[in-house]
């Protein structure tokens, strides 16, 4: 949450020549509404069945650069799903992730205390990206195009190694 995913995404499929997938937006899309509106509707584990079918069907079908939402890691199909494929995570520290989200204005995780709140998740979840991740890089107080920069030199090394 506030690792600039999607802003990243974009310059990786700008810099590849592909085209950009985010699977929040593929959630909103299909349902008509905010992600937001969805957790206050019918709660996080109604999100997290949409957002596992946004990812299996992304992963299927999409050949170009995928953002996944923060929290999709928590789901292990989606986490076998993802071994498959470089995956990169883009780790961001307490107080950068505060700065970004802010208030956490329509982050239905972050009500209340938001510096809490964004410590408890990246406590639960960087396990969890640290075990899908072949390739990690830092965004504390770096602009996205540097952070898009060290990816795309990671992950062609990567595959160029693979190859």
């Amino acid at each position: 949450m506030g690792a600039g995913k999607t802003t990243v995404a974009g310059l990786l499929a700008s810099r590849w020549g592909t085209t950009v997938r985010d699977t929040d937006l593929d959630v909103e899309a299909a349902e008509g509404r905010r992600i937001s509106d969805i957790f206050v509707d019918e709660g996080e584990a109604h999100f997290r069945a949409l957002e596992r079918a946004a990812v299996a069907d992304a992963l299927a079908g999409h050949d170009g650069v995928l953002a996944l939402g923060g929290g999709a890691v928590l789901d292990p199909t989606t986490r076998w799903l993802l071994a498959d494929h470089t995956v990169v995570f883009l780790q961001v520290g307490l107080s950068d992730a505060v700065k970004r989200v802010g208030l956490g204005v329509g982050r239905p995780l972050l009500l209340g205390n938001v510096r809490a709140r964004v410590k408890a998740l990246l406590d639960e979840r960087l396990p969890l990206y640290q075990e899908v991740a072949d390739v990690q890089v830092d965004t504390d107080g770096r602009t996205p195009d540097d952070v898009a920069a060290e990816v795309a030199e990671a992950v062609e090394k990567l595959e160029a190694g693979a190859g």
